[in-house]
């Protein structure tokens, strides 16, 4: 139990505080689509509830990446939270299915809904409860690259470095954001259906809020895809390569991996040194690049080997980085 409660509190706190916000905004959005019967409102009770069993799930399966390897699973746990952010989309797509299905019902047959205060207040109480959550994601996504920014940073930069952050501080970016502009558009269907008769407003509203709901779920899809599968991390690959290559032992590098393992970076590298060198001496070698790699950002674990220098260049210049360009983007 202990074990269990230890994960927890390693898990990504971006997801719990999403998780949590969005129970309490799919709480009052279900009331208030219960006094009301607003189209709207009811796809952004689906929207909010998705959201929060969403991130629930990726937080549970933040936490459960950071268990220890053992015998059994020698590579760790790191794919587990793509495998958790594969199953989550699946609930936010039946959310979206059901949100656009209502929509185009109300489209087809509008009725008027009552309430008008009480949507426009539960709906700008949720406006404001995701933005407050969604500006905490990109601050967190800016902690992730190394950027210390506050006043409109969080919302702004974060879409340039969203790529860099981990997958379930950007999946948690990414549904708040939708979350935020879904509720902006049902604030304002609101109003033209009450102000200007047009009922259908709400089902269009319902409509595109599904359609982002449905873009999350592709994207969000594809990238823990990837991960799960095993994708290189291509920029670190060519800095770790530098860094390899620089070392005066190292004649020419024959193999190197640089694989996402969920939040964290597994390094695989097989080196040619002289022939003359000595088992200690080499040993030496290994320990010194082991020490400099695991500096590196997000490395986890690294396995080095070693192959006499057959004379022949495997690792050509085009595999390397430009130093120039990239090398202020990490410590050495």
């Amino acid at each position: 139990m202990k074990d269990i409660l230890q994960l927890l509190k390693e898990g990504n706190k971006p997801s719990l505080l999403a998780a949590i916000v969005n129970t309490i905004i799919a709480t009052l959005k279900g009331v208030a689509f219960f006094f009301t019967g607003n189209v709207a409102m009811f796809a952004e009770t689906m929207h909010s509830l998705g959201d929060a069993a969403n991130q629930y799930f990726v937080f549970i399966g933040s936490a459960l990446s950071k268990k220890a390897p053992t015998p059994k699973f020698p590579n760790g746990f790191g794919r587990v939270v793509n495998l958790v952010c594969l199953g989550a989309v699946i609930v936010v797509a039946i959310m979206s299915y059901e949100a656009i299905k209502e929509g185009w019902h109300h489209i087809l047959n509008p009725t008027e809904s009552s309430g008008f205060l009480i949507n426009l207040s539960v709906l700008g109480i949720a406006i404001i409860l995701e933005f407050v959550v969604l500006y905490k994601a990109g601050k967190e996504i800016l902690h992730e690259v190394g950027i210390d920014k506050g006043g409109l940073a969080p919302i702004t930069t974060s879409f340039k470095h969203l790529n860099k952050a981990k997958p379930p501080t950007k999946l948690v970016f990414m549904e708040d954001l939708v979350a935020t502009l879904g509720g902006v558009l049902a604030f304002i269907a609101v109003l033209i259906a009450h102000f200007f008769g047009l009922l259908a407003a709400e089902g269009i509203a319902s409509i595109l809020i599904g359609l982002m709901m449905f873009y999350v779920v592709g994207k969000i899809f594809m990238e823990n895809a990837r991960g799960a599968i095993g994708e290189t991390d291509e920029e670190m690959l060519d800095h770790i390569a530098h860094i390899v290559a620089a070392d005066d032992d190292v004649k020419d590098i024959q193999r190197l991996e640089v694989v996402k393992e969920g939040e964290f970076l597994h390094v695989e590298v097989v080196l040619e040194v002289a022939p003359s060198h000595t088992v200690a001496y080499v040993d030496d070698i290994r320990d010194r690049l082991m020490k400099i790699i695991l500096n590196q950002k997000g490395v986890q674990d690294v396995i080095i080997s070693f192959d006499e220098d057959d004379g022949v260049r495997t690792w050509t210049e085009s595999n390397k980085i430009n130093m120039n360009d990239n090398s202020s983007k990490f410590p050495e």
